[in-house]
């Protein structure tokens, strides 16, 4: 399965703005024969935007989730994106599944949230593994910080997601997450991982882009660099089945020592 990764910051504040680029991205995405395009952490609205999240928050099934599943179907493919999802008084950090043909899929909230901004302006969500099937693929969904905690990732992997959607906002000096973390996620858990940042200066956050799809072998299948761009790579489920013969970590695990985690 084609997927395609939007590095992007959009444009901060304007709902209306990222729906267009989103639109153009997936018309390029879908002719070069992607089957799913991912946006990054909060694409919809703009990550750095303070009280702005509050006041652009829209429920799962608003305005923009009809709008995103209109150029879903006109493009014919998948769209995950992340957004600020409203729940009578919540507000939480969501990423939403659309399929081709406009049916909402799945709606994660994130359960980690980072840093005094987030706390300030999210509640968290309770849910550390949602997931949905996506041309034969078990595809699951997290978001940013979430995937730094080991405990999030092998739950997927347990659960039996063949590839994990990380949209992020990822920001300087932490690229150590893109360009080493996420691929051994990926190779200690035998599943593929897309992870999809923004790119450039957003208030007083430096996002450092270097999205990345990483296979189970802990290889980078498409890695961007720093500046926004639409990068593709193949999700294979018949080398994921192979890795997956061939690595013993899931089998070999000894869950009966692991209580002290808990």
């Amino acid at each position: 399965m084609r997927t395609a990764l939007l590095q992007s910051s959009g444009r901060p504040g304007s709902v209306a703005e990222n729906l267009q680029i989103l639109d153009e991205a997936a018309g390029r995405a879908a002719a070069a024969g992607a089957a799913l395009l991912v946006a990054p952490e909060l694409f919809l609205t703009g990550y750095a935007i303070g009280d702005g999240i509050g006041r652009l928050a829209e429920p799962a099934d608003g305005d923009s989730a009809d709008a995103i599943a209109d150029l879903a179907g006109r493009h014919g493919l998948a769209v995950a994106y992340g957004y600020p999802e409203r729940d009578g008084e919540a507000v939480f950090n969501s990423a939403q599944l659309i399929s081709a043909d406009g049916r909402r899929l799945a709606n994660y909230r994130k359960t980690h949230l980072f840093g005094c901004f987030e706390r300030d302006h999210f509640t968290p969500g309770e849910t550390p593994v949602v997931q949905a099937e996506l041309n034969g693929v078990t595809v699951g969904l997290m978001i940013c910080y979430d995937v730094e905690f080991p405990e999030n990732v092998r739950a997927h992997a347990l659960a039996g997601t063949d590839l994990l959607l990380v949209p992020t906002a990822q920001m300087h000096p932490f690229q150590f997450v893109a360009e080493s973390l996420v691929p051994v996620r990926a190779w200690e858990n035998q599943l593929y991982v897309a992870y999809v940042n923004r790119a450039g200066q957003e208030g007083e956050f430096e996002f450092i882009g270097l999205s990345v799809l990483a296979g189970p072998d802990g290889i980078a299948r498409a890695r961007a660099g720093r500046a926004g761009e639409l990068v593709l790579a193949d999700v294979d489920p018949a080398f994921l089945a192979a890795s997956r013969e061939a690595n013993p970590y899931l089998a070999d695990r000894r869950p009966g020592l692991y209580g002290s985690l808990a």
